[in-house]
This record gives C-alpha cells, structure tokens and sequence, in this order.
C-alpha cells in the first residue's frame, strides 16, 4: 500500500507582533472565561482579508475589535464595539461582513467606523455563534455557525445567504463548523470541523443542495483544522491551531508541504497578500503576531458581492 510522506515541516516568518500598547494585560473576558478556562489574555487576533491597497484587517475577537495594519506592518485600532467579531470578508470597498460570534452578522462601514446589524437571527432564532464566511461570484454568502458545539453535541450549521436575502440551512450536523472555503469551479465547500479534527467535503448540487459530505482530511492533536483558504491550482491551506501548522493538501487530501509557527501554537486563519498574492499571511493568535509564508501558488481571489 502506498502511502505519501509526510514533508519535511518549514519554518513561517514573523511580519508583525502587536504593539504593547493594544495589549489589556491581565484583563478578564467572558469570552477567555468560556473558551480559555478563565485565564485573562491580551487578545486573540482572527479574521484577516486584505484590501485592494494592500491593507490587513484582522479582529481581536476577545475585545470586539478591528484593526488595519498597512504594508508597512503599522496596527491601527479601527472600532471597538461590544461583540465578539470572529471572520470578516469584503462586501463593498468600503464595507466589511463580520461573522461575530456573539451577535450574528455584523456589517463594518469603513469610511464612518460604525458597525451596525446584518443578520443576527433565523426565524427569531439567535445563532449558536458565527465564525467564518465566504462569497461566490453569484453574491451568495456561506457561513458557519459553530457556538460550542463538539463531538459531544453535533449539531453546528452551514448557511448559504442568497442575495435576495433567502436564507438556507445546508447543513445542521457538524462538529464545530469553522473555517469554510469553495473549491475554483465553485462546485465544493471545504469546512474546517475543530473539534472533529477533520476537514470536510461538500458537494454543492445545481438545486443548491448538499449530498454526499464526506471527511476530506483528518489531522491530529488537542485541536483541530480552523481557517481554510484555496490557491489557483486548486490546493487547500489549513490553519490547524492545535499543532500550530499551516497544511497545504492537493486535490487528493495529500499534504504537500507544511509549515510551523516559530512564535506560539495558534496559527487559526489566513489570507493572500502581495501585488502577486503569492505570501500568505497567517494570525497566531496566542502572540497576536502575523506571520508570513511564501506560497507555491498565487491565492484564488475573493469575490465582492455586487452592491
């Protein structure tokens, strides 16, 4: 029987560590208590999209707030509000969508740093807590709504929101859905399952159903796959937290190169940058630090929803 090696784990580069002075040093939070034990942390860094002038934006879901960082690795503190802010992606140039775990949809206006409602319920019904999200180039919205959901209670959802505001439940069974990405030709969701240490196949059907979901990937160790994000050629790069690597598998789950933080064991989601959008830059959220990899591909481009 045949099976591939494993290759030899690389080394990502630090870019940018947080600046102390956006630190709250030994500060308590609902979210640590729930999600770290209690223990009080400075921030935990999420979410990051670039802009089309080379900008980072990235969320600090701990403290609701969003920062911009510029090409030259400078942080600026965008908005503060009272959610828990999680993935982010472009709906305009001027307006970013927000999966907040506490609140649902959350919508971003740059040019008045307002954040104001999108989506915060389903038929009257709040959401388990959103955490990351994706567009086609029809302007459909995929999400996940993961909460606290695990091996203990598998019942985490996919949505698909339609542009005419129709909303649909794909997927309802899910192990702590997270990260979630499309294949090139659109025809397959990727959906990082934390705390099922996996990563799962969806088929999208031309009625816009699912069918025959399948387990595409399985790593290992204390927690599992989170961001996901697809370069041209097709291959998929996983943020897996837990074991502080970032995976990049081919079409055939095979993993053809990995690469390790140097700075902390939480490297949780990441984004295509540079004129080329050939680097990857990549949250470690532990040391709040963006780290930066040189890619094999150029990243597939994120699709803007016409307004």
């Amino acid at each position: 029987m045949y099976l591939k090696k494993i290759p030899e784990v690389q080394a990502a580069e630090v870019w940018t560590t947080m600046p102390d002075r956006f630190r709250h040093v030994g500060v308590r939070s609902e979210w640590a208590d729930a999600n770290r034990g209690g223990e009080p942390i400075d921030s935990f860094i999420e979410g990051p999209v670039f802009d089309r002038h080379g900008n980072l934006y990235i969320t600090d879901i701990v403290f609701g707030r969003i920062f911009r960082i510029n090409p030259q690795a400078n942080w600026e503190l965008i908005v503060q509000y009272d959610g828990e802010p999680n993935g982010m992606k472009f709906m305009s140039e001027d307006e970013l969508l927000i999966t907040d775990y506490k609140n649902g949809l959350m919508k971003l206006n740059l040019q008045t740093r307002q954040v104001s409602p999108f989506l915060t319920r389903r038929n009257s019904e709040r959401f388990k807590g959103p955490n990351d999200l994706v567009f086609d180039s029809a302007g459909n919205l995929y999400f996940t709504d993961q909460g606290q959901t695990g091996m203990h209670d598998p019942s985490g959802c996919v949505y698909r929101l339609r542009p005419n505001g129709q909303l649909d439940l794909l997927i309802d069974n899910i192990p702590s859905p997270n990260g979630i990405v499309l294949s090139p030709d659109e025809k397959v969701l990727f959906i990082g399952v934390t705390r099922g240490n996996c990563i799962w196949r969806a088929p999208l059907l031309a009625d816009g159903s699912v069918a025959k979901v399948g387990q595409f990937f399985t790593s290992y160790g204390p927690s599992g796959p989170d961001g996901l994000t697809m370069d041209q050629a097709g291959n998929l790069a996983i943020a897996n937290p837990g074991l502080g690597y970032l995976w990049l598998l081919n079409h055939r789950a095979e993993p053809i190169a990995v690469w390790a933080s140097p700075c902390g064991q939480s490297l949780t989601n990441m984004a295509y940058g540079d004129e080329d959008r050939q680097t990857l830059y990549c949250t470690e959220s532990q040391t709040a630090s963006i780290l930066k990899i040189r890619m094999p591909h150029p990243g597939m481009s994120l699709h803007v929803p016409a307004r």
